[in-house]
């Protein structure tokens, strides 16, 4: 099973705070951080274990190269907060600045990367360069097939999912934080039109301000209170190696496979293109909305109709506040990795990189992305209930843009002047005739 490091639950729910977190990922956390640093009573509700889903089943990038550029002024202010946060919760997440590599095998995909940098990594100042073959063999040593060159980030980096979330969450209860997992929050009340109280479990908490960061589930939670949010989920697979000495430290992805360095001497490592999306009712609900992003990527997508389906059918969209929710029938969404295509990102791994060869898997898992129809995530207040915000969406990029996602949502929980312009992720895009469409990415 993949596990991360178990926070011990708080254990005596209080009766009021000025704001509940809905979520134990790295975007609940990380607002829950930032909101306890201003002096604000805070508590995080988690109806599993803290990052037990997709934020310590990621593969542990930390990247600017490749974004969005509707990302990229986040996720700058996000590296910048990891490059601290060792310090800042006195704890260890594993963050190195190692550089990240996208290796290209044809002129095709050089072209297409060049590209990228001209639309945007030069325009945003960053560090970005495309190189040649001699510079990729002293990056990473060891190749036997040659490449036509690469997009480079030498300011890039990586950290830790497993370690890196539970030690926010050490950092936050220090500074006044209160966390409690195996706690699910089966909805909320409300009075005058705003938020009230979050009803969980165990439970009544009244509360100023609601973040719901709910991940995959967050869509579900929203339809319990008559609030439409477009999201849906893919599965990813990934697995680790026993220790390796490869003489490789950068992260890199190239022809069919992605990896990275661990702290504990191996790699992740992963396919760098083909996910899964399983054929749910709301993919037929939601068909039309995500359209443009499945023809954009339809190659490294595939499709899969399975017992996912009736999985999904027979969890309730409504529930009473007093009955058992969703939430606590499937405390862990953990699906099963796919083997097919990790089998083949390792084949093509060591066919490019015979350092591999020797490799020794020690787990293979996966995880459940929680994607938006434009793939930018949702870090907004929702207009038809005071209170309430959402903190969800980012569609396999959130665990780099983690700590920047939780300042900006904290500065529009206080009301404060955001760090960067928050129009690109709010949650009225998809409502207001804005038509939002993923843009082309690497």
């Amino acid at each position: 099973m993949h596990s991360v490091t178990r926070i011990p639950s708080d254990t005596e729910l209080p009766k009021r705070a000025s704001v509940v977190v809905i979520g134990g990922g790295i975007a609940g956390i990380t607002t829950a951080l930032e909101l306890t640093e201003r002096g604000l009573d805070v508590v995080v509700v988690e109806k599993g274990e803290i990052a037990a889903e997709q934020s310590g089943r990621n593969w542990g990038w930390c990247r600017q190269m490749g974004r969005d550029p509707r990302e990229i002024p986040l996720i700058r202010i996000s590296l910048g907060l990891w490059d601290g946060m060792n310090k800042r919760i006195g704890g260890e997440t594993g963050f190195n600045r190692c550089g990240i590599l996208y290796l290209c095998d044809t002129d095709t995909r050089l072209a297409a990367k060049q590209k990228w940098f001209e639309d945007n990594a030069r325009p945003a100042g960053l560090s970005t360069r495309i190189i040649g073959s001699r510079e990729i063999d002293e990056l990473v040593p060891g190749g036997v097939k040659p490449w036509k060159g690469a997009l480079y980030t030498p300011d890039d980096g990586r950290a830790e999912p497993l370690i890196a979330v539970p030690a926010m969450a050490r950092g936050a209860r220090r500074k006044g934080a209160k966390i409690f997992t195996n706690c699910a929050a089966r909805g909320l009340e409300t009075s005058a039109g705003r938020v009230s109280a979050v009803v969980t479990e165990k439970g009544v908490i009244a509360c100023d301000a609601i973040v719901l960061a709910g991940g995959a589930w967050s869509r579900r939670f929203c339809h319990n209170l008559g609030i439409s949010l477009p999201q849906l989920t893919v599965v990813n697979s990934a697995m680790r190696t026993e220790p390796l000495e490869t003489g490789i430290n950068a992260s890199c992805s190239g022809a069919g496979f992605a990896f990275r360095k661990r702290m504990d001497g191996g790699y992740t490592i992963t396919h760098n293109h083909l996910s899964v999306a399983d054929i749910t009712p709301d993919s037929f609900r939601l068909f039309t909305q995500f359209l443009p992003a499945l023809l954009m990527d339809w190659k490294g997508l595939r499709l899969r109709l399975g017992k996912e389906f009736l999985d999904e059918a027979r969890l309730g969209r409504r529930w009473a506040l007093d009955q058992v929710s969703p939430f606590e029938q499937v405390r862990i969404l953990s699906p099963e990795p796919v083997n097919t295509i990790l089998d083949e990102a390792a084949a093509s791994l060591k066919a490019h990189y015979p350092a591999f060869t020797s490799m020794k898997i020690a787990e293979r898992w996966a995880g459940a992305i929680d994607a938006t129809p434009d793939a930018v995530p949702i870090i907004s207040r929702v207009g038809q209930l005071e209170g309430f915000h959402l903190a969800t969406g980012f569609s396999g990029h959130g665990f780099g843009l983690g700590p920047g996602a939780g300042k900006l949502m904290a500065e529009l929980v206080t009301g404060e002047t955001p760090s960067v312009d928050p129009s690109p992720f709010r949650y009225s895009r998809f409502f207001d005739g804005s038509n939002p469409r993923p843009i082309t990415g690497l």
